[in-house]
């Protein structure tokens, strides 16, 4: 169970207004000369968000929504609030915006992390060239917020959607890249997803259904990206995401070829043989396979957005 809460309250009578960046009243000389009490704002929303951690059982995920300005970390009273939380909440998983937002990282990337500084990065509508590291090359945890649209709210004129078909490859390049990924729906005021959200995640769900294996517990294979998709790996198994059809046999790129095993597609469980020929001699230490019985040609991948081989690596 996950919960959202936004720092922010535009409705709040102590929250800033006049200079604030984003305030819808910024600007408004009404407003210029108000004098408000901050700490009143704090109180408040210190006490809405230990009502949400002490009223609803086990929390899984607490996601603040959004540091921004002089408004970061002990601006909040973001200790205060951690300590708070997790006096509550000691398992739950924290994001990093009470004192970043999508366009940076926050402490939690840095040698001394901030006691408030979150459990993992939320980048917002960009994946990560490379994933997330800290200044130490570890790799952070992180998670990816995106939209189906160009809106997280309900905007019934936002007819842009994402296809089915790019937001799976991007869930699996989080994956490779150590990443986990969050995909908004916004519901309209009555709570029903729109239409257009609900035949997306049907082929998504379509799609998990026969390749979930390679997606659920998984993380980056650390192993340099092959030219025709993504690897990502489990104990014991490496998942090829074979996005693009090759010119002949697959070369299995950056692994050792006396280390691979039984190779299957996925989805059914076929058996994909190996696809060493005579033109593939030049490449001594390289593996292949082959979709096809003649290794040498090429042939149509089974699914089109992303055909996934489990392949058994010691």
């Amino acid at each position: 169970m996950g919960l959202y809460y936004s720092l922010i309250d535009w409705h709040h009578p102590d929250f800033p207004k006049y200079n604030d960046p984003n305030h819808p009243m910024r600007g408004n000389p009404a407003y210029q000369n108000e004098q408000i009490e901050f700490d009143c704002y704090l109180t408040y929303m210190h006490g809405q968000v230990e009502e949400l951690v002490t009223n609803y059982g086990k929390i899984d995920i607490l996601w603040f929504d959004f540091a921004y300005g002089e408004l970061r970390g002990e601006a909040w009273k973001a200790t205060e609030l951690m300590k708070m939380v997790r006096s509550h909440q000691p398992d739950v998983v924290v994001d990093n915006r009470l004192e970043a937002s999508g366009e940076s990282f926050g402490s939690l990337v840095t040698e001394s992390p901030a006691y408030y500084s979150g459990d993992f990065v939320s980048p917002e509508q960009l994946l990560p060239p490379e994933g997330i590291r800290n200044v130490r090359g570890e790799r952070v945890p992180w998670e990816l917020c995106a939209t189906m649209n160009n809106n997280w709210g309900y905007v019934p004129y936002d007819t842009t959607y994402k296809p089915a078909s790019m937001l799976i490859r991007k869930l699996v390049e989080c994956v490779s890249k150590g990443g986990n990924m969050i995909l908004n729906v916004g519901p309209d005021a009555t709570g029903r997803f729109p239409a257009q959200s609900c035949r997306l995640l049907d082929e998504i769900g379509a799609w998990m259904a026969l390749n979930g294996e390679s997606i659920y517990g998984c993380g980056s294979a650390e192993l340099p990206k092959p030219d025709w998709g993504w690897y990502t790996r489990r104990a014991g198994k490496l998942y090829a995401h074979v996005l693009e059809a090759p010119l002949g046999p697959l070369p299995l790129t950056g692994l050792a070829p006396e280390r691979i095993g039984a190779v299957r597609r996925l989805a059914d469980g076929g058996e994909v043989v190996r696809g060493e020929s005579w033109v593939t001699s030049a490449y001594e230490n390289l593996a292949f396979v082959s979709f096809g019985t003649v290794p040498q040609y090429t042939y149509p991948l089974p699914d089109p957005i992303d055909t996934v081989l489990e392949i058994e690596y010691q």
